[in-house]
């Protein structure tokens, strides 16, 4: 505690009944045990306040955040195929390759399904 080992602590206590006396020392230390317990419970409650107003602020970004997803997923599918769309021309290179590739695939494909078939 404090990193004061329990000898010095013996030798404090020890001066303070020798400097205060009895009688005072031990008014002086039930006002002190007074205090410390009245210092834990309002340090506590604090605790447990700010505790609580993060879980609330938490949740309500939580909250908030659900929000904004569910918004953005509704209008961004639609929004997001059209501009796909008008990047590409209908004509581009890469495209004309995959249907050329998908062409060339097509016909071997249909033979080796058929063959299996029979």
């Amino acid at each position: 505690m404090f990193g004061i080992g329990s000898t010095e602590l013996l030798v404090i206590l020890v001066v303070a009944l020798i400097v205060l006396g009895p009688k005072t020392l031990a008014s002086l230390s039930k006002t002190l045990g007074k205090a410390v317990g009245e210092f834990r419970r309002v340090s506590t409650d604090f605790q447990r306040t700010l505790n609580a107003e993060a879980a609330q602020e938490e949740a309500a970004e939580q909250a908030r955040r659900e929000q904004a997803a569910a918004q953005a997923s509704k209008p961004a599918a639609p929004q997001a195929a059209a501009a796909q769309s008008a990047s590409r021309p209908a004509g581009s290179p890469v495209e004309q390759a995959v249907s050329q590739a998908a062409r060339e695939a097509a016909p071997g494909a249909a033979a080796g399904q058929q063959g299996s078939q029979a």
